[in-house]
């Protein structure tokens, strides 16, 4: 039987992470980003499934031959996960291997759904390899300005959309208080609205996974590239070291991360399927 994690019991699951793996499900066993986790056995567990706090995926953990786990993934995820993830919108499932030896099982695993591929980049940015030759320009009326307690609160009502802010954070962080301790960010404004924002969206030890968006109608003024740029900074002047992750196809994403220096340190793929 598959069983639920209680969130101080996160910690029997260090074992079964892949050390070259993803940063999202380390940020959720060490308990720093929020998140659910599902494991064949809750006294020694040796293969289980993270849910991503922000319900933008789920991670197989662990050992990727254990037979018993593997055979109940399916009603599991038809019996209890679908329920739960159509109360918060999701309209599939999105899963990814901790380390690629998953990749068979989760193709076996799940032979009998209409299941899809992706293909994801992992880039780092070390100091020495940082290009501080490409600064960007934007227009004069657009202002950077870093993700403050005092901007969040926003208790002068300056910021029209302070939702956008509110929502981004608090999608991937369990509250403020916790983005301010463990993050940084940077916010694109113009006219008293927030139009591009770029901050942490899961962070481990020094390493801060970069989560960049910016509003439709102000997409091609090279906001996000500008944040993007300014977050790095911060980062290599405090030690921290930025992970970038985006999909092969995002080639101006792409295009941003490598003319900053960044460097890829491993592909991954994901799955998904439509719920019935």
């Amino acid at each position: 039987m598959i069983l639920e994690l209680k969130k101080t019991e996160f910690h029997k699951c260090k074992d079964l992470l892949y050390a070259q793996g993803q940063l999202e499900p380390k940020a959720v066993v060490e308990g720093v980003n929020p998140g659910r986790i599902f494991v064949d056995d809750i006294v020694s567990p040796a293969s289980g499934l993270i849910w991503l706090g922000n319900n933008d995926g789920f991670f197989f953990i662990g050992n990727e031959r254990n037979e018993v786990f593997n055979s109940e993934l399916n009603l599991f995820i038809d019996t209890l996960i679908i329920p739960e993830a159509r109360k918060v919108g999701l309209t599939c499932f999105e899963g990814i291997g901790n380390h690629n030896k998953w990749d068979e099982t989760i193709l076996k695993v799940f032979e009998n759904r209409n299941l899809g591929s992706w293909n994801q980049r992992v880039y780092t940015l070390q100091k020495n390899d940082y290009i501080g030759n490409c600064e960007l320009t934007i227009q004069e009326d657009y202002n950077i300005v870093k993700i403050s307690e005092t901007l969040f609160e926003n208790s002068d009502k300056s910021i029209k959309n302070i939702k956008f802010l509110h929502s981004k954070i608090l999608e991937v962080w369990s509250s403020p208080e916790r983005f301010f301790s463990k993050g940084i960010g940077y916010s694109v404004i113009y006219k008293n609205k927030i139009v591009s924002i770029c901050f942490s969206g899961f962070v481990v030890d020094n390493f801060h996974c970069i989560d960049i968006e910016t509003l439709e109608e102000y997409q091609g003024k090279k906001l996000a590239q500008k944040g993007a740029l300014t977050f790095v900074e911060d980062c290599l002047r405090n030690n921290f070291i930025p992970y970038w992750d985006c999909m092969e196809s995002n080639k101006p994403s792409i295009a941003v991360a490598e003319k900053l220096g960044f460097r890829k340190v491993f592909n991954y793929i994901g799955y998904e399927f439509m719920f019935e």
